[in-house]
């Protein structure tokens, strides 16, 4: 079991729900209204952030459309994470990348570009993936690696800079990853109660460390401090109040989280008396993983509801 929880292999942080695209399929509700921290929150969250970590992903939203936000961001993180070799990737549709852009972004620091919109749900759909091609290529900056770049031991594959290119499928990401926000609204999430969305990166497993076979990644949802990309039900803690390592080193002891990181949503209720069988039998009523832990959550873990959590007045002595 990972110990030293001030050391992050990677951080997946949706900064800004703000988007100038209002997907169907999205799992966090981006669009033109969407869900937006102030700046100041920000800093507080990246003051919050464990003192290593080997990479960040910036995304939203689209970080892009929000833009000054994201390059006082970019210019803390380059501050904080100074000589660590830290590396910086950037998620974004694409739609609002510019050469001037592009140019500020790689001087702050941004060294991987992934133009996550390759799909049918996409405004564009791909539309501007050739000109995006040559706008890279004229600023020298590598498409070898098309893919997720989810190699643990070399993120960038020894490109200084670089960029990919992939979409939501339905065998993938919509197997688990969406099975909220506005694709639930739309009703287009795919129903597969066997898909195990928490065995994957992206998924709860290895959250906390202890695994070889795909990096240590946490997760946070603007303030939201989760095990995966699509979140739990309810946070684990709140990344403008408390430092991400203590929130880590308190989930470790607890028996949900344990399972979690091992990848076994259906045996997290174990110590509740609730069975591998009896969760199995919930998940195929429910269709899909990430709706049986929504549904485990809400039954055993109110405690951990933000909604019921009440702010003491300070009191001075």
């Amino acid at each position: 079991m990972k110990v030293d929880f001030n050391h992050c292999e990677s951080l997946y942080w949706v900064f800004t729900q703000l988007c100038n695209d209002e997907c169907d399929h999205c799992y966090n509700d981006s669009g033109p209204y969407g869900a937006r921290i102030s700046e100041e929150e920000c800093m507080m969250i990246i003051d919050n952030l464990p003192e290593r970590i080997d990479r960040i992903i910036l995304s939203g939203g689209e970080p892009i459309a929000d833009r000054k936000k994201l390059y006082n961001i970019l210019d803390a993180l380059r501050e904080r994470y100074t000589d660590q070799g830290t590396q910086i990737m950037l998620q974004t549709n694409g739609d609002l990348l510019t050469e001037e852009i592009l140019d500020i972004l790689i001087e702050k620091g941004v060294t991987r570009f992934d133009i996550a919109s390759i799909d049918r749900f996409h405004k564009k759909a791909g539309a501007r993936l050739m000109e995006l091609a040559e706008l890279f290529e004229s600023r020298g900056v590598n498409g070898e690696d098309k893919d997720p770049l989810v190699d643990k031991q070399n993120y960038l594959h020894g490109h200084p800079l670089s960029w990919g290119a992939w979409g939501a499928t339905d065998d993938m990401w919509l197997g688990g990853n969406w099975a909220r926000g506005r694709a639930m609204e739309k009703d287009i999430w795919k129903r597969d109660p066997e898909h195990n969305f928490c065995t994957i990166l992206s998924g709860a497993r290895n959250f906390l460390g202890g695994y070889e076979d795909i990096p240590q990644e946490i997760s946070i949802q603007l303030w939201r401090i989760n095990p995966c990309c699509p979140g739990t039900k309810f946070p684990m803690g709140d990344a403008r109040k408390e430092k991400v390592a203590d929130v880590l080193a308190r989930m470790a002891e607890h028996p949900v989280f344990k399972k979690l990181n091992e990848g076994d949503p259906w045996r997290m209720g174990e110590h509740l008396g609730v069975t591998e069988a009896e969760a199995k039998a919930r998940t195929r009523e429910l269709e899909n993983i990430c709706l049986y832990c929504d549904a485990f959550f809400n039954d055993h873990l109110q405690d951990m509801n933000p909604d019921t959590f009440v702010e003491l007045p300070v009191v001075k002595v």
